[in-house]
């Protein structure tokens, strides 16, 4: 096997492009042939200068009715971003950033906007995420897909009969009448008229209408006579 000494190899350099270009990268050829671990070392320093880390997610809430959450809508939420360039002179740059909420989405849903938060030298912009929250509705309460209305009524509308008249969410006139005895575990479902489902806007959960029958604090004698009577007990 032969072997190269660092004069062999400053020899043939000479040979090859003179004596004055062997002196002007001297200095690179002593690092080549003694110092090897230098220039990996240099090299590693500018990948570590030059690789960007990332800042964590700069996280929010974003409120959301239920109707929005049912149709759809399009929220505009204005953030504040500081800039800092590598001279170390801080800004800050408003922008507005526009989410299309989609019908279906659900308390817990995240909305990502990459590289939107705070900019520093060396550093990736932190992302931006949004959580859907559901506000509290008038009417309605959330289980998953489907819709919970509570109506309360009186002992003699439970026995008699009671018709349910319902605004939806999306602004439609809805009525159910019911002739059942309603008792305190009843409830009328009806098909298709829950939360859209999230990928299939022809699917919906469905609507849960429960009751909370009002009960008399007491009745006199005639009334419990009458009640025995109606009864037979």
């Amino acid at each position: 096997m032969t072997s190269w000494s660092s004069a062999s190899a400053d020899g043939i350099f000479t040979e090859f492009f003179g004596p004055n270009q062997n002196r002007r990268v001297s200095g690179l050829s002593g690092d080549i042939h003694g110092n090897v671990d230098g220039i990996s070392g240099i090299f590693e320093r500018s990948v570590n200068v030059n690789a960007a880390g990332k800042d964590p997610p700069i996280k929010h809430t974003l409120p959301c009715s239920l109707e929005e959450l049912y149709q759809g809508a399009t929220k505009r939420v204005k953030i504040t971003r500081q800039v800092t360039d590598r001279t170390g002179l801080t800004r800050k740059i408003e922008e507005i950033l526009t989410i299309e909420t989609k019908p279906g989405w659900k308390k817990g849903t995240k909305i990502t906007f990459e590289e939107k938060g705070n900019k520093r030298p060396n550093f990736t912009p932190a992302d931006v995420v949004f959580t859907v929250d559901e506000k509290p509705h008038s009417e309605f309460t959330r289980d998953g897909n489907d819709l919970i209305v509570t109506r309360r009524i009186s002992i003699t509308e439970a026995f008699t009969g009671y018709t349910v008249h319902l605004t939806t969410l999306d602004g439609r006139s809805l009525t159910f009448p019911i002739n059942d005895v309603i008792h305190p575990n009843y409830q009328r479902v009806v098909h298709n008229e829950g939360m859209p489902i999230l990928g299939d806007r022809t699917k919906r959960g469905i609507l849960k209408i429960k009751f909370d029958v009002r009960f008399p604090t007491s009745v006199n004698a005639e009334q419990k006579a009458g009640i025995r009577r109606i009864f037979g007990a």
